[in-house]
């Protein structure tokens, strides 16, 4: 039995899940099964801040759990839900994971609720109501940033230490910069290290995650409103105005809405918006930092991202590779990260086997760095006290479909380039046994040969092999491979 403070795991009231947009899945709250009258009504509430529309969006335990992959835990909150009912709880909540993706989260929930809260958060209400009506708070730091620096990043890829050297320079830049990658490589720890790169004490930082607030509240949050722009508008600053003469960080840029993406252009070429329903310029100096986990040509593409937004920024672009592409640092933060959770578990694993390596090193790792961290620890924490070695057995249930399919593809694989007659036999004696340079030998032949089948178009030919242009510019100057001509 778990035990949290005095948060005791079998003496639960209420469940709540939620998907990775914030809606509504369960809540046992609100079920009319259990709650007939007062259930139903609720039922067309569909998102957490419909149903609660008092928790901060940005703070709130699910927000901070699906942003981080994190188990939260709330010794106590207060809120208030739709109907103004009162409560008072203690929480644990934990992400759910699917194919190494987050993709919602669970809280149960300990009701501790009173007469007495209820009476004084009824009173607290009447007298903030009006303040608080269009009231969406960011996570908004100034000396609190976590002092995370570019030696708290670890890796032995090649790629990734040039990702460091480019953040570096463009930290020290005044123009904006743009970290992509996919989720999981460690885009919000590369912009943490830049801000403390150069930022001092006092330093305003402000951070904002724009798929953590709804589309139509993004304006607002991000330039302001005026009083009377539109019902129940005040005259609030935005977190831009806030920001100036200090640093900005926008993560998740490609969910800012289209329209919005014009006024943020402004802002990063002349300094200059408009608050909501105002006339006047307001002007900012302010070091902008975005980061995006969608290919920016898809993005523009897909009019995800406007194309002179991506140009502007691209003048500082950090290119974070996935980690199936770094095939050292799999094995080099899969010793740390056992390492780590034997400190925090009190286990005495010393390393896994040679068959389970070789499925680290062959597996996608499609949630990247975050989903090995998270591999790592379930393998390491549900091992048994006696253990010194992981094993395939160890592997979390989700994946065994995916390990199924990885031990069984090579060898149709193989089949069938055998009977196509096009590759080359492999010589396999004792001097030629080594894997990496194989490996590395096969990916630079595959590299010229779809380079020169599109005619040196590095985009199409990245698109051909699965990955994107700038880690084939890079892999050709690692390999000194020249340009095919057109």
């Amino acid at each position: 039995m778990a035990v949290f403070k005095d948060f005791i795991m079998n003496n639960i009231d209420y469940v709540l899940v939620v998907n990775k947009d914030f809606e509504i899945v369960y809540s046992s709250r609100f079920d009319p099964r259990t709650n007939p009258g007062y259930g139903s009504r609720m039922q067309k509430y569909h998102t957490l801040f419909e149903m609660y529309p008092s928790v901060n969006p940005e703070n709130s335990s699910f927000a901070q759990c699906m942003s981080t992959g994190e188990m939260i835990y709330n010794d106590i909150q207060e809120f208030s839900d739709a109907e103004g009912r009162v409560y008072v709880t203690q929480n644990l909540t934990f992400p759910v994971f699917h194919d190494g993706k987050i993709v919602g989260a669970v809280e149960i929930t300990k009701d501790i609720t009173t007469w007495d809260h209820v009476e004084r958060r009824k009173g607290d209400e009447k007298r903030s109501q009006k303040k608080d009506e269009m009231r969406i708070l960011s996570r908004y730091e100034r000396e609190d940033t976590r002092k995370v620096t570019f030696d708290d990043i670890l890796t032995r890829d090649e790629s990734m230490k040039v990702a460091i050297e480019q953040a570096k320079i463009s930290a020290a830049s005044s123009g904006p910069t743009l970290i992509y990658g996919e989720t999981g490589t460690g885009k919000e720890l590369f912009a943490q290290a830049m801000i403390n790169y150069v930022s001092g004490p006092g330093q305003k930082v402000v951070v904002q995650n724009c798929a953590a607030v709804p589309e139509n509240l993004l304006e607002s949050i991000l330039f302001g409103t005026t009083r009377g722009s539109y019902t129940g508008a005040e005259n609030k600053k935005g977190l831009f105005e806030e920001a100036d003469g200090g640093i900005f960080f926008l993560d998740e840029l490609n969910a800012l809405p289209y329209s919005v993406q014009g006024k943020l252009l402004r802002v990063v070429q002349e300094g200059t918006f408009r608050p909501i329903g105002s006339n006047r310029e307001k002007h900012v100096n302010v070091k902008i930092i975005a980061a995006m986990n969608v290919e920016p040509m898809t993005a523009i593409e897909n009019n995800i991202l406007r194309k002179d937004l991506f140009y502007r920024l691209s003048s500082g672009m950090v290119y974070l590779p996935p980690l199936r592409e770094r095939t050292d640092d799999i094995e080099y933060l899969t010793d740390r990260y056992i390492t780590f959770y034997n400190r925090k578990y009190g286990k005495n694993i010393t390393g896994m086997s040679d068959a389970l390596r070789d499925i680290f090193s062959r597996y996608e790792w499609e949630g990247n760095v975050r989903e090995l961290k998270h591999v790592i620890e379930s393998m390491v924490s549900t091992s048994s006290d006696d253990a010194s070695t992981l094993t395939e057995g160890n592997i979390p249930v989700y994946l065994h479909g995916k390990i199924k399919a990885l031990k069984v593809r090579p060898v149709e694989d193989a089949t069938k380039a055998a009977e196509s007659g096009e590759p080359e036999e492999m010589d396999f004696t004792a001097e030629n046994m080594d894997l990496k340079k194989t490996l590395e030998a096969v990916e630079k032949k595959m590299i010229i040969s779809t380079l020169t089948k599109c005619r040196g178009n590095k985009t199409q030919a990245g698109k051909i092999l699965g990955i994107p242009r700038q880690t084939l510019k890079y892999k050709m100057d690692k390999w000194n491979i020249e340009d095919v001509e057109k």
